[in-house]
């Protein structure tokens, strides 16, 4: 779709803040240097972020003769964020200030059986509820609700349109969400918010092209090329989770025999355990969350099962991983969500070994793999910035225009 000048300004102001949140306080030249626009378009866009109280003048750089240049910060309390990461086993939401800083996070956990989109609904508004009442802000400072939901999503109807796990087909998940939730509304998935934070705050922050990989009950890869993300045609790229890594092998909930996904997501890790120890205490059947991080403090205390176990998933997983390594070529590949963050280095040193023995020479030695850095949810804090992107779109000339709750607004590719 061509993009209008209207989505080029949207886009060149989120640019310029996203600058700005991460280098408080910071010149017009800076911006200039650091977003590649003329110094003329950089001033225009930083008053109008001034004149919506986004940022905040904070007087001048000392210079060594010439004219001192002004300095603009993030004004933190301009207004809050809320990123609702919505996942086969848990709702967790963070509200956020301006520079993206956690106010308040409140988690609902779903059982199995427990997908029903109302039901989904109900935990996501029961959350953003206690998160709005924790930090005590006020709704009209709320500027949006940026929601990441697992599948395949197509943000300009607001349409959950597939996911295998919990066999959703064209959910009009915003809809419902509208009838419960008072402000904006910015759906997306995962693969996509992950690679927001990692690009905004994370290991992906200053590189032209990465690949966050997102291990957690599902599995895929979100994909910054270019140094933007990539979304493919129908905001469907990084689907890696459903590339077939063995043939005939495991059924998967989409349909198929043998995907990534069946080896190395939660439940894939289950079995990768119980076909080593059918009886093995640190399996719990019925919770994933109970299983991984029993597995995780298995490996620390040198459990010979559990090791087996990480060392299994990674033979797959770095298999998989060398793949988007060869085919891309990208300069830093991050593990990302909960089941990188509680298997940790132990998996990362395995799946280094298994990228080694797989990957082409070139470009592997091009690529780095790295954990996530950073120390909040990555999926709540890349959905927060969708609703960033989401207030910014509604924004005219002198005013700020808000969507109505709901609203089938999206923000720029």
């Amino acid at each position: 779709m061509k993009r209008t000048s209207r989505d080029i300004r949207t886009a060149n102001r989120y640019e310029v803040l996203r600058q700005i949140i991460a280098e408080s306080p910071t010149s017009r030249q800076e911006l200039a240097a650091a977003t590649g626009l003329s110094l003329a378009t950089v001033a225009t866009l930083v008053g109008e972020l001034l004149e919506l109280r986004m940022i905040t003048e904070v007087g001048f750089e000392d210079s060594a003769g010439g004219r001192p240049r002004g300095l603009v910060a993030v004004h933190a309390s301009g207004g809050a964020l809320i990123g609702v990461d919505i996942a086969e086993t848990y709702v967790h939401v963070e509200l956020f200030d301006l520079a993206l800083n956690v106010l308040a996070r409140a988690d609902e956990d779903m059982r199995p059986g427990e997908s029903r989109p109302e039901q989904v609904v109900g935990h996501v508004a029961a959350a953003v509820g206690s998160v709005v009442a924790q930090a005590g802000v006020e709704a009209a400072r709320v500027l949006g609700v940026g929601v990441s939901v697992p599948g395949q999503v197509d943000r300009d109807s607001g349409v959950a349109e597939y996911a295998p796990n919990w066999d959703w087909h064209d959910v009009p998940l915003l809809d419902l969400l509208a009838e419960h939730i008072a402000y904006p509304i910015h759906l997306d998935n995962p693969l996509r918010a992950c690679a927001v934070a990692e690009l905004w705050f994370g290991a992906a922050r200053g590189r032209g092209d990465a690949v966050v990989v997102n291990l957690g009950t599902g599995v895929g890869a979100g994909l910054a090329l270019g140094g933007g993300l990539h979304r493919g045609v129908s905001n469907s790229a990084g689907e890696w989770g459903h590339t077939t890594l063995v043939l005939d092998g495991r059924p998967c909930h989409c349909g198929n025999h043998g995907c990534v996904e069946t080896y190395v997501g939660a439940p894939g890790i289950m079995r990768n355990l119980s076909e080593l120890d059918p009886d093995s205490a640190l399996l719990h059947p019925q919770d994933q969350t109970a299983t991984i991080d029993a597995l995780a403090r298995a490996v620390a205390g040198q459990d010979r099962v559990a090791l087996k176990t990480v060392q299994d998933t990674a033979r797959y997983l770095g298999a998989g991983i060398a793949d988007l390594i060869n085919l891309l070529n990208p300069e830093v590949v991050v593990l990302s969500s909960w089941v990188a963050a509680r298997l940790g280095e132990p998996l990362l040193d395995e799946v280094r070994r298994a990228v080694a023995r797989h990957a082409l020479r070139r470009p592997l030695a091009a690529t780095e793999i790295v954990l996530s850095p950073i120390p909040t949810d990555p999926v709540s804090l890349g959905a927060a910035t969708f609703a960033l992107e989401g207030a910014l779109q509604s924004v005219g000339q002198r005013t700020v225009r808000r969507p109505r709750a709901g609203s089938r607004t999206a923000p720029p590719a």
